[in-house]
């Protein structure tokens, strides 16, 4: 179960540096039609992604892509960028998915994300990446992202360097994207439709960096091994206040949102997402596109910044304390008490900690995480807890419907659209004129 406490996010609990209690009821009220909105489209359904966690007719389609993918498979490699891979790399790192120290013992299939395009990085994935056994996805909801294409040209281009026939290359291929519209040219499917290759269809009102509950984020997930259906099941729980017209204080994404609102309006420009588990880490890179393409507009929003505990008490923590007091914190801790391995009695006592005897690796990052909270409360910092006994699908997807909720919400509020990037669009758009003239 996921726990949400923000009494030390409030100046009447830290001092001045805390959100200034005023600010925050302001805000509650600020966001009361924000939530009257949000209930209006799940009521006329105008909002796709409020339903989506009780629809379960895509499921059986992922399901089967994702067996397609994995029989024969040793790598699965999935192609896209921002929303289209972002979700998938945070829903696949419940199945050890760049986990540092440990990821490289996950089993078969290996799963590539390749969201970034380095030319050096690929081409070394490219010269390695043994073809015979090597599935891919391509996704791209418009059909006409740069990086997705270019990426599947490229390894189209390795598949036939490395002997395998056009009809070959089509069995090891899976597109993810929107139906064509007639008339007009659908560059993804215009590329692999030829090869053979069958289409998921991207959910058409669900953008990118909303779709890691849709078949863009549950396909590498099911691919993995991982329980679709506790995702969705999980994000269900977040959504249900608003479903259930419950008040601003009794939703919790809402109260996020009026936290933030308020975060903002006191001069915090900053908002720090900060969980205490390695399988969480790829969560903040998610998070801060959501944030960041969503609410940076108008000469509005927050800056996103991604840190992970304990990690970064060591490497943040000093401007955090003593630097300006310009963020909001946000620190979710996991049941870590009792877990990973016990301290030997003998080895603690030559180190001079005889109170360690006896205790877990857990019992420290459990200790960490609350110290850390109190420390941000003592230096004056404005800080909102998440708290959940332990990390599987179901509190995944609970999560990140939180998070999706919670950054609608304050757009809302804010007075922008949370769903567009007009900004985004147009450095796509130069990027493509550029590449085409040879500009560098």
């Amino acid at each position: 179960m996921l726990q949400q406490s923000f009494d030390l996010a409030l100046e009447s609990k830290v001092g001045k540096g805390g959100i200034p209690d005023a600010a925050f009821e302001k805000a509650l009220a600020d966001v009361a039609p924000a939530l009257a909105r949000l209930k209006g489209q799940a009521d006329d359904r105008s909002l796709p992604l409020l339903h989506l966690p009780s629809d379960t007719a895509d499921l059986p389609p992922v399901h089967a892509a994702a067996k397609r993918l994995k029989q024969g498979a040793t790598d699965i490699l999935v192609l896209g960028t921002g929303g289209s891979s972002l979700g998938g790399q945070t829903l696949a790192q419940l199945a050890d998915y760049g986990i540092s120290g440990i990821s490289r013992f996950a089993p078969d299939p290996r799963v590539h994300f390749i969201d970034n395009l380095d030319p050096e990085t690929y081409s070394k994935l490219l010269a390695d990446l043994p073809f015979a056994t090597t599935k891919c996805v391509a996704i791209s909801k418009s059909g006409g992202t740069g990086e997705t294409l270019l990426q599947s040209i490229a390894v189209i281009t390795a598949m036939r360097a490395a002997g395998l026939s056009d009809g070959e290359i089509g069995e090891r291929f899976q597109g993810l994207s929107e139906p064509a519209k007639p008339g007009k040219l659908h560059p993804l499917r215009a590329l692999l439709e030829p090869f053979g290759v069958p289409f998921l269809e991207h959910h058409t009102d669900i953008g990118g960096r909303y779709s890691v509950l849709t078949n863009c984020g549950l396909l590498p997930a099911a691919a993995l091994g991982l329980n679709i259906e506790a995702l969705r099941a999980g994000a269900a729980k977040a959504v249900a206040p608003v479903l259930a017209g419950k008040s601003v204080r009794e939703t919790p994404a809402a109260i996020g949102a009026a936290l933030h609102l308020a975060a903002m309006r006191s001069g915090k420009n900053i908002a720090v997402l900060m969980p205490y588990a390695d399988k969480l880490a790829l969560l903040t890179r998610w998070w801060m596109q959501l944030w960041a393409e969503s609410l940076g507009k108008d000469g509005q929003g927050t800056q996103p910044v991604g840190a992970l505990g304990p990690v970064d008490q060591h490497s943040q923590q000093q401007l955090y304390l003593a630097g300006p007091k310009d963020k909001f914190f946000t620190v979710l801790t996991v049941g870590a008490k009792g877990k990973g391995p016990k301290i030997d009695a003998g080895l603690a006592g030559k180190i001079g900690q005889d109170d360690f005897a006896g205790k877990t690796i857990g019992d420290l990052v459990a200790a960490q995480g609350v110290a850390m909270i109190d420390t941000f409360a003592k230096n004056g910092c404005s800080v909102r807890r998440f708290h959940t006994d332990h990390i599987d699908e179901t509190v995944h997807g609970e999560l990140l419907m939180h998070f999706m909720l919670e950054t609608i919400l304050t757009g809302y509020a804010m007075g922008v659209d949370p769903f567009d990037q007009p900004a985004v669009e147009e450095a796509k758009l130069l990027a493509k004129r550029y590449l085409a003239e040879g500009r560098s």
